[in-house]
């Protein structure tokens, strides 16, 4: 067993390292961006833990992978890639202001990263612990996901540092969501002569907008929301082909299975017109039940702490859905995820340092 020395949560420490991580641009996608994010990552890692942290190759850019020894028993999950373009770091620096921290990735999810590791740091005997940090989560964890579902069945519980959700709660459940496209294919004819010769991939398009939407079960917590259309190429045209993507969430496997179900059953309106769908619930729901567990324990450290279910998804649904016990929100308390106000509140960092290091010697001790 290794045993290390442990001490107090510098939040200098802690700024210093999200500094190196911010300055280091990682759009999902950009596979060179990506490598030297996740070497600035496990750099970060090895400085503060010691140890090797392993770079993981894969086609969506490198994932990085650290094992305090021992039999696993908690695994650390997070996500290095951001949804900023390279050049957003040029327009928006990293910057600490009136007890904020702010650039690209501070808040989703590179704070939690930062907290993750010197809260880890905080413990003598760092054994039992892994820390897996992606590098695809933002566009859908496709590459990642077989890995993360891997780890967190050989660990037996995953504590995810994805930021808090609003007032530092803890993120106790999440929606299932996924993304379908479906495309009508019509027939061109010329929009003067001969409409009425042509199959108006548009007006399709339309009557399946509203059948789509009908979908929703807002009572269920079932949103089904037609977020991007496209159709035709010139204006004297009828349009031959018509798509439009939709956004899907859910709390329940049951309301997944129905929609589902519903979208491989869209039928054309009009005579001649063809549908095909792609897309899933890629996502699957976490509930509630999957927090309970280490929700409790969080609260007994921290009893101000509260827990709240939200609609956004993260590899925290995916490891729950194992039935693997999943606490999230766990990263930065601020707010502001993927947009230009993205903010992380300084004067938390050490408190979440606090609280990694108590959940995982409470986990240990299971």
């Amino acid at each position: 067993m290794t045993m290390h020395r442990s001490g107090a949560a510098s939040v200098d420490a802690m700024i210093e390292d999200l500094r190196t991580l911010v300055e280091v641009e990682s759009p999902s996608r950009d596979v060179e961006a990506l490598t030297a994010s996740a070497k600035a990552v496990a750099g970060v890692i090895e400085n503060r833990l010691g140890g090797q942290a392993v770079i993981v190759e894969s086609e969506a850019g490198p994932h990085v992978h650290w094992s305090g020894g021992g039999e696993p028993e908690v695994l650390i999950l997070g996500h290095h890639d951001t949804v900023f373009p390279l050049g957003t770091l040029e327009r928006r620096p990293f910057a600490v202001k009136d007890g904020h921290a702010t650039g690209p990735g501070v808040f989703d999810m590179l704070g939690g990263l930062v907290q993750a590791v010197h809260g880890v740091a905080l413990l003598e005997d760092r054994s039992g612990v892994e820390i897996l940090v992606t590098s695809d989560e933002e566009v859908g964890s496709r590459v990642s996901r077989p890995l993360i579902e891997e780890r967190a069945l050989a660990c037996g519980a995953v504590l995810v540092f994805e930021g808090a959700a609003e007032d530092g709660a803890l993120k106790t459940g999440r929606k299932g969501c996924g993304s379908f496209e479906v495309t009508v294919t019509g027939l061109a004819s010329h929009a003067g002569l001969e409409p009425e010769a042509g199959v108006n991939a548009l007006i399709e398009a339309s009557h399946q907008v509203l059948d789509i939407a009908a979908l929703a079960r807002p009572d269920m917590g079932t949103t089904v929301t037609p977020t991007v259309a496209s159709a035709g190429t010139v204006d004297n045209v009828v349009p031959a082909e018509a798509t439009v993507v939709v956004d899907v969430r859910v709390e329940t496997a049951d309301e997944q299975e129905r929609i589902e179900s519903a979208f491989a059953a869209l039928s054309p309106h009009l005579d001649g017109a063809e549908i095909s769908v792609q897309g899933a619930v890629g996502r699957p729901p976490m509930p509630e039940s999957a927090s309970a567990e280490l929700f409790a324990v969080a609260r007994r450290l921290f009893p101000a702490l509260e827990g709240k279910a939200v609609g956004g998804g993260s590899d925290g649904n995916f490891t729950a859905a194992l039935g693997v016990p999943t606490l999230d929100g766990l990263g930065a308390v601020g707010g502001g995820a993927h947009a230009d106000h993205e903010y992380l509140v300084v004067d938390t960092m050490a408190e979440r340092a606090n609280l990694v290091a108590g959940l995982v010697r409470a986990i240990r001790k299971r």
